[in-house]
């Protein structure tokens, strides 16, 4: 591993009973873990146990919960959220999440891996690139986008059956998110970003 390797969070984003999404982080770390140039923490908001809504958000007191997680976040140099799309939009408790932090986010790079139904979650990622310009992070333009993610099992049991097209997509990704990363990175360490 080199010296001094970029510090990727996977963000699990989904809570629902049944969820698919750690079964596709646990496929993204593994095509991750094929890179020297990236340390990686998963984070799942399950494991978490952040509140359902903001609080202390202005000035108060933050639950054990936030201030728990928030050295994770401010590690990070890049992040990879992982998340499905609901009726059109992303998880909820995925943005109580994003809200509940600020500084951990800005100039830094964020990658997407979704999944649903027709739209293969793009329509809550589109929504999220709106969240995360807000709050000052850079969004990768390719995604890893999985259709019906829950047909794609085989005979073992194995997920994704046919991997060769997931994984080019994900190295695609990845190659432009260690470029952020590492460029943005550099100049937080040259020049303390101003929000």
């Amino acid at each position: 591993m080199p010296e001094n390797p970029l510090n990727v969070a996977v963000i699990i984003g989904s809570v629902r009973e049944g969820r698919i999404a750690p079964v596709i982080a646990s496929w993204l770390v593994g095509q991750a873990g094929k890179r020297d140039d990236v340390a990686l923490d998963v984070i799942d908001l399950v494991e978490t146990r952040l509140p359902g809504e903001l609080k202390g958000h202005f000035g108060g007191e933050r639950p054990p919960e936030v201030t728990a997680l928030q050295p994770r976040l401010a590690a990070a140099d890049a992040f990879v959220v992982v998340l499905p799309e609901y009726n059109r939009a992303y998880p909820g408790a995925l943005k109580v999440m994003i809200d509940t932090y600020h500084a951990e986010w800005q100039a830094k790079p964020v990658g997407f891996v979704c999944y649903g139904g027709m739209s293969s979650g793009l329509r809550a990622v589109e929504q999220l690139r709106l969240v995360f310009a807000e709050l000052h992070a850079v969004t990768v333009r390719d995604s890893v986008a999985f259709q019906s993610p829950w047909t794609m099992f085989d005979a073992e049991g194995h997920w994704p059956k046919d991997s060769a097209g997931c994984d080019a997509a994900a190295k695609v990704m990845l190659d432009q998110l260690t470029w952020y990363a590492r460029a943005l990175r550099d100049a937080r360490t040259a020049r303390p970003y101003a929000s």
